[in-house]
């Protein structure tokens, strides 16, 4: 797979000699959150589009991604050159906080009175602070394996940084929540 990386001034440009080079088929565009990786990507939302050839069926896929600001996202759309992306960029809109000017901004999966984004790491969701995982038995919660440490299912972040938090509270710091969402770490009891 051919993989270019520009900056989002670039984005529609490099999207458009991709389709001058013969690549007219879209396959797919989505959001990743970058929050606590390392380096200076470490606080950015990366936008992938996947295009591929379909004159040449063997060809790789050509793959292009920039990175945005956690706040203030904002990209133009490609619904000019592709009729299928604008699904794609309502669902990054809508899961990621990403703004495509000059895209659809209807809601596509979440009711008009959701207020976040619930694909962002940092994000606080409800069930995952409600509902002990995975379920009613954990590992040390059972009583024929008392040495088992009880550990946090990989990307959940601790709920003593994201979750419980007063109404009102400033939000979590992201170096917090991304040092939390490591995974199999040891947790915490609750007195």
């Amino acid at each position: 797979m051919s993989e270019a990386t520009c900056p989002p001034e670039e984005w529609v440009a490099r999207a458009e000699a991709a389709v001058a080079a013969g690549y007219t088929f879209f396959e797919w565009l989505g959001c990743v959150d970058e929050i606590g990786r390392p380096g200076p990507d470490g606080e950015t939302l990366r936008v992938v589009l996947v295009l591929r050839d379909p004159s040449a069926p063997g060809t790789p896929a050509r793959r292009t991604s920039t990175e945005l600001p956690r706040d203030g996202a904002r990209l133009a759309t490609l619904g000019h050159l592709f009729t299928g992306v604008r699904w794609h960029e309502r669902e990054a809109a809508e899961m990621f906080g990403v703004e495509f000017v000059g895209g659809d901004p209807r809601r596509l999966l979440l009711s008009s009175e959701f207020e976040g984004t619930p694909m962002r790491k940092d994000e606080v969701l409800g069930a995952r602070a409600g509902v002990p995982w995975p379920g009613a038995k954990e590992p040390g919660e059972s009583a024929a394996s008392p040495s088992r440490r009880r550990t946090a299912p990989p990307g959940t972040s601790d709920p003593a940084v994201w979750g419980d938090r007063e109404l009102g509270s400033p939000p979590a710091d992201p170096d917090e929540v991304a040092a939390s969402v490591l995974g199999g770490r040891p947790r915490r009891r609750r007195p």
